[in-house]
Formats: C-alpha cells, structure tokens, sequence
C-alpha cells in the first residue's frame, strides 16, 4: 500500500529534519543536554510511530493511520516548541 510507505516517509523525514534542526542549535562551548534530551525524545517518538503503523489487526486501517498521521504533526510540533526553547 503506497499510503502506507508515503506515511513511514513522512515520519523519517519529519523526525530526521526535527533532529538537524536541533543539532544546528547545538553550542560547542554550553552544555548540550537539552539537545540531547530532545534528540532522545524524537528518537523515542520515531520508534513509537513506526510501531503504531506496523500493529496486526487493525480494524480501520485507514482511520488508524489518519491517527498516526494526526499523531506526528502534534508530536512534531511540540518537539519544534521545545527546540525553539533553546
């Protein structure tokens, strides 16, 4: 099913782009645990996504895969907020 590999396409390069951008704010000096927390985090959001889309059994696939898309935007979204914090 292509929604499907476009969708796990969405989530490699939403989450990849997140990381980059976080790595960008990286100050060599400072200390870069918040970087690394946040870093952590997408990693974590990554795996949880991929496993939402590879679950066996599901009803509606196309309503749960409405949800996992729904699901990035607003994880996404809140890891943008916690870089812009930075």
């Amino acid at each position: 099913m292509a929604s499907i590999k476009n969708l796990k396409k969405d989530i490699n390069y939403t989450l990849g782009d997140i990381i980059g951008y976080a790595t960008e704010k990286v100050d060599l000096k400072g200390d870069n645990k918040k970087v690394e927390a946040i870093v952590d985090e997408t990693i974590t959001t990554f795996d949880e996504l991929i496993t939402k889309i590879n679950q066996k059994g599901v009803e509606n696939k196309k309503a749960h895969y409405k949800a996992v898309s729904a699901a990035l935007e607003k994880k996404a979204n809140a890891l943008l907020e916690k870089v812009n914090k930075i």
